[in-house]
């Protein structure tokens, strides 16, 4: 790693850190700014698997990282299980590569993508996500300072979760239809409560969590809860 560039990347980090102390969130908004991110997210990993949104800069970025968690598809993804940085100069073209994620980052604006894997030594702790609301693909500085960044956030990272090292690595894995656990336990306590199918329950905590202006996990963790979401089933969104 370039030294300089290391160095100057922790000087942005402790400017927007201020006197609070530098964290995952000071860092990734340090970042964004620094390379001309709209909006960015970091995912860390549990047990495995990218489960765990460490922070979001907005809510557009909190959306579109909440994708990649919920589908197991993304850049995110794909620059934790196979180690390497990932790019996107236009999300319109990967729609067909990440069905859900595209859509809905798409919906939230952006167009062009880069991810780095967060790693300590050959240990990987999560990924870094940046997002441009125009199809402007990063610079080849851009994409050697992210490197620092992602090496600082790892960092910040297992300073905030230092069981994170104690994971035994292992690929990510993809859940049934890319859905983690939680989401299929939760859509069997719904379609348990109100008779319905299984598909028929997935569908209802997407629209739930849609309509709501939630993210699905969050509507998931919800339904586990309070043993199924007390809803009318006759209307598509519910009311909790």
């Amino acid at each position: 790693m370039d030294d300089d560039q290391y160095a100057a990347a922790w000087r942005n980090v402790d400017v927007t850190a201020a006197t609070g102390g530098p964290t995952p969130a000071s860092a990734c908004r340090a970042c964004a700014d620094d390379l001309g991110a709209d909006f960015a997210g970091v995912a860390l990993v549990i047990a495995g698997e990218l489960r765990l949104l460490a922070c979001a800069t907005d809510e557009r970025a909190h959306l579109a990282e909440d994708a990649q968690l919920v589908s197991g598809e993304g850049p995110c993804t794909e620059a934790y299980t196979k180690g390497e940085r990932i790019e996107v100069p236009d999300l319109e073209n990967a729609v067909a590569r990440w069905p859900v994620f595209a859509s809905i980052a798409l919906g939230q604006g952006a167009r062009c993508v880069m991810a780095v894997p967060l790693t300590i030594d050959d240990a990987h702790v999560g990924a870094l996500s940046l997002y441009r609301c125009e199809p402007r693909p990063f610079t080849p500085m851009q994409k050697v300072r992210i490197q620092a960044y992602a090496r600082i956030l790892a960092l910040l990272a297992l300073d905030e979760h230092p069981h994170l090292l104690t994971v035994r690595p292992r690929p990510g894995s993809l859940g049934q239809r890319g859905y983690p656990p939680v989401v299929h336990m939760a859509a069997g306590f719904v379609a348990a409560k109100y008779g319905l199918s299984p598909d028929d329950a997935l569908a209802r905590l997407r629209a739930h969590a849609f309509s709501h202006d939630q993210t699905l996990l969050r509507t998931a963790q919800k339904a586990i809860d309070d043993q199924g979401l007390n809803w009318d089933v006759r209307d598509n969104g519910g009311s909790c």
